[in-house]
């Protein structure tokens, strides 16, 4: 049962409308992770695309992300669908984004560059569909801090299961559906779309899910909807000074995590050479969750967010530093267990880092509502789209480009060459790393603490009851 505290926007929430917010982001990360770790690699060595056209392309489906983001944004903070002014788009949205899902795996039209820039640009357009209002929904279920660290974590603990699942699964899966046992081979196609089938159907039914357990509480007033614009978008930047540090540490988390989530499948292969523990490798990547995430609440109430993200964020660097050591060293390099750990250490930082960052949405949604009177999630999540999808254009452009300049050869599913190996390297190490740097600069100009925040966020319901 939901009660309230000091005033109606501070509600709580129960175990279950936790579990079915997340479940949401569980299943939008069962193709969004999907996508990001394992789609250049299937472009580059099943489909049949060169790594330089694939990184092109991926560079061109963010431009119309750019432009598509504030349009959803602005329409769906101006609409009020029967079925949920932000929920409703779960499933409206949802079927299409599962049908795209499935035909960007397809390999019926092998090595047209047309097929694939038709079904990955429908993809991301449904993707946006989906993802702003569910972004939008975050916010609209309570203003309570506590509540809303609760929230997030429970969502980051589903966001990684869906991770986990797409880590060790999809490898799994397709290479023992794959008729000479690689997922890395242009054999492969047929094995690629069954299981991208299962996982596309299987998140469609997550968010119909998601959809029952969800409800919008806190939103903007039905007088106030018909003035939102897509133009406020830039206004909100412009005015927004939390928002505006928010967007730039997304696109430096974002781009960290897709260079190096497209990479991992390069580097195990070719790198470590150890095609058969790719999927523990690329499971490590999501299983700090389950142990850290729900230990959040408590080290942010212990130490306070900023001190957190600085102490995940350098957890994250030594991870890195270990994966690149044991790799440039012959003897510990043929020691699997080590990578493993070092994969376990890295991502236990950026897990916790860039986890926690969805909690914060909120608060620049509610500064902006606190400066201006509009409660705009819609614009506000369309705007941290732009910049989230940015960091993944990156995540796609720059291990393209880097592969093209190392020489890598897509038609060798075995080996490649010192030098290749050394760009592929650059791309789960290097590169990251300085990533990593920038966004702690980043995230140490944040100044909404959590005192400031719930004093906002009072003065907003304060102002509220006296209109």
């Amino acid at each position: 049962m939901e009660t309230t505290q000091n005033s109606k926007g501070f509600y709580k929430l129960s175990m279950l409308q936790r579990i079915g917010f997340g479940s949401g982001d569980l299943a939008q990360n069962l193709i969004y992770q999907t996508v990001a770790q394992y789609l250049l690699i299937f472009y580059t060595n099943v489909f049949g695309i060169g790594a330089a056209k694939a990184a092109f392309m991926f560079f061109i489906v963010r431009l119309v992300d750019v432009l598509w983001d504030p349009v959803v944004g602005a329409y769906v903070d101006k609409k009020s669908p029967k079925l949920g002014k932000y929920r409703s788009y779960l499933v409206l949205g949802g079927i299409p984004l599962t049908a795209f899902a499935i035909l960007c795996f397809w390999n019926g039209f092998t090595g047209s560059l047309l097929y694939a820039y038709v079904t990955y640009v429908g993809l991301s357009l449904c993707y946006t569909l989906v993802n702003v209002p569910y972004g939008a929904l975050n916010a609209s279920l309570t203003r309570d801090t506590d509540e809303i660290t609760k929230l997030t974590s429970t969502r980051m603990f589903m966001a990684n299961l869906g991770g986990l699942a797409v880590a060790y699964g999809i490898p799994t899966i397709v290479q023992s559906l794959s008729p000479d046992g690689k997922m890395n081979s242009s054999q492969a196609g047929h094995a690629w779309f069954i299981t991208m089938t299962i996982y596309a159907l299987a998140g469609l039914a997550l968010l119909i899910f998601c959809y029952t357990q969800t409800k919008e509480r806190v939103v903007m007033d039905e007088d106030k909807t018909s003035q939102v614009k897509a133009s406020d978008l830039f206004m909100e930047f412009m005015h927004n000074r939390p928002l505006r540090i928010l967007a730039f540490f997304f696109i430096t988390a974002f781009a960290m995590m897709a260079i190096g989530n497209s990479a991992g499948s390069y580097y195990m292969i070719y790198n470590v050479n150890a095609p058969d523990w790719l999927p523990y490798f690329a499971a490590l990547g999501s299983i700090p969750a389950f142990i850290f995430m729900p230990m959040v609440p408590a080290i942010k109430r212990t130490i306070g967010k900023k001190q957190m993200f600085y102490a995940f964020l350098t957890v994250a660097i030594i991870g890195m530093a270990m994966l690149y050591i044991i790799s440039v060293v012959p003897s510990l390099k043929s020691q699997i267990w080590l990578v493993l750990v070092a994969q376990f250490v890295k991502s236990t930082g950026i897990i916790v880092a860039t986890g926690y960052m969805w909690a914060l949405v909120p608060e620049v949604i509610s500064y902006g509502e606190w400066k201006s009177g509009k409660r705009i999630s819609g614009i506000v999540n369309a705007l941290t789209g732009i910049f989230y999808k940015a960091g993944m254009a990156l995540g796609g452009i720059v291990p393209g480009l880097v592969l093209a300049y190392v020489g890598f050869d897509e038609k060798n599913a075995n080996t490649q060459s010192v030098f290749a190996q050394q760009g592929i390297l650059w791309l789960v190490c290097v590169i990251p790393t300085i990533l990593l740097l920038l966004a702690m600069f980043i995230i140490s100009k944040y100044e909404l603490d959590d005192p400031r925040i719930d004093q906002i966020n009072r003065e907003i319901e304060t102002r509220s009851g006296l209109e």
